[in-house]
């Protein structure tokens, strides 16, 4: 008997094992005792600007291990994302975990939802639960795959015998969804690391037959894109990338340069991973998440070690992948390409430099919204991707 949107495809070639989270009391015990002992910084006039633009304050940071302590309830998100269908199969040398709401209609559109760091699976619940309320699985006009990236969550880390790329990440994704039987065809959607392996999806495999993304990164304009006519939003946007590009990314260069430092690091205190991992949270979005939130997010990754197994993309995208001659040549998208715009993204792209990196059929410039688009607005991108797919599936 098959729990509701678990059954999977006639055509699935393969035969996940079904996947329960339950983490072992004693862990959770361990990390409470690790967050009570773990140390915070003396006051110092960085950490004291209520402002946060030296990083997170210490009064955050002490009343988040309070909440930690106190209110945060681990076993509650472990039924919620118990009450989808997850699953575990291996793929090369990857064991991949993945949730997923499967259709029974037989005309059902796959769709492969990619996250990216310091995301995990969790940023689609609650754009699935609006799909879980609106349809049924007889009803549900399309089939959801969430896979758990190579060295997040669930998922096993990539190879340790070899260096490990974006476009491996994407063979594995693709070889998951023709094995559950979307041979013929499927979408990809992502943001942050997820919207580049949806691009490699897109670019190099014939079964992706389209893109929605919601990032892109790009350090310049592409060759011959001139931003003399961009909208007053755009050149506000590109003054947000700017800021960004100056003041925001040096987590990105200490996780491509110093990877096993930073690894390290933060794999010795669930505080110094919460002050890393949560300023993110904090500094990327366009309202406040909840505190439950970020902290659901660090816990998953401290309790499953996701954090050193999952920043190995960083070295990669230091270089090449962020070429704007490469999106010309490489890795211009010519099957259709849709995208989401939201004012508080860290690299906001004006229409005209996606343009010159794909064929662009769909794009929506939405007045809120920021990095965890799925996350902050589920409504406006559960909107947003059923109008896209609604538009280039039929084609």
């Amino acid at each position: 008997m098959f729990a509701p949107y678990g059954k999977l495809p006639p055509a699935a070639s393969i035969s996940p094992a079904p996947f329960t989270v339950s983490i072992p009391q004693q862990q959770l015990e361990e990390l409470s005792t690790l967050v009570r002992l773990s140390k915070t910084a003396p006051p110092t006039y960085e950490n004291s600007q209520p402002d946060g633009r030296f990083g997170v304050t210490s009064e955050w940071l002490t009343t988040m291990r309070q909440k930690w302590l106190l209110d945060f309830d681990w076993r509650a998100l472990e039924a919620r994302t118990n009450s989808f269908p997850q699953f575990t199969t291996e793929i090369e040398d990857i064991k991949l975990h993945f949730l997923a709401l499967f259709s029974e209609k037989p005309d059902a559109v796959p769709v492969v939802l990619l996250h990216g760091w310091p995301g995990s699976f969790l940023e689609f619940l609650p754009m699935l639960d609006l799909f879980r309320d609106q349809y049924t699985p007889r009803t549900l006009p399309y089939h959801f795959i969430v896979p758990s990236l190579p060295g997040y969550a669930f998922s096993s880390g990539p190879p340790l015998d070899r260096n490990y790329t974006n476009e491996d990440v994407a063979r594995v994704v693709d070889r998951l969804m023709k094995g559950l039987g979307f041979e013929s065809g499927y979408v990809a959607q992502g943001g942050d690391i997820g919207s580049m392996i949806s691009r490699v999806l897109a670019v190099d495999y014939d079964s992706c037959k389209a893109a929605h993304l919601n990032f892109m990164m790009i350090p310049a304009a592409p060759p011959g894109i001139s931003d003399a006519n961009l909208s007053d939003n755009e050149k506000q946007a590109l003054r947000r990338r700017e800021e960004f590009l100056n003041f925001g990314k040096a987590y990105a260069d200490e996780h491509a340069t110093r990877p096993s430092t930073i690894g390290h690091v933060l794999s010795s205190s669930p505080l110094a991973l919460l002050a890393w991992c949560g300023e993110k949270f904090l500094q990327w979005v366009d309202e406040p998440l909840p505190s439950q939130t970020i902290l659901e997010f660090v816990s998953l990754y401290w309790l499953t070690e996701t954090y050193p197994r999952s920043i190995y993309s960083y070295r990669e995208n230091i270089d090449a992948f962020f070429d704007p001659e490469a999106y010309r040549q490489r890795w211009f998208i010519r099957k259709p390409l849709g995208f989401s715009s939201f004012p508080m993204e860290l690299t906001p792209t004006p229409k005209p430099w996606l343009e010159a990196t794909g064929n662009v059929v769909y794009f929506k410039d939405h007045r809120k919204g920021g990095h965890f688009a799925a996350l902050e607005k589920p409504n406006v991108l559960k909107e947003d991707l059923t109008e896209f797919i609604a538009q280039v599936w039929a084609k």
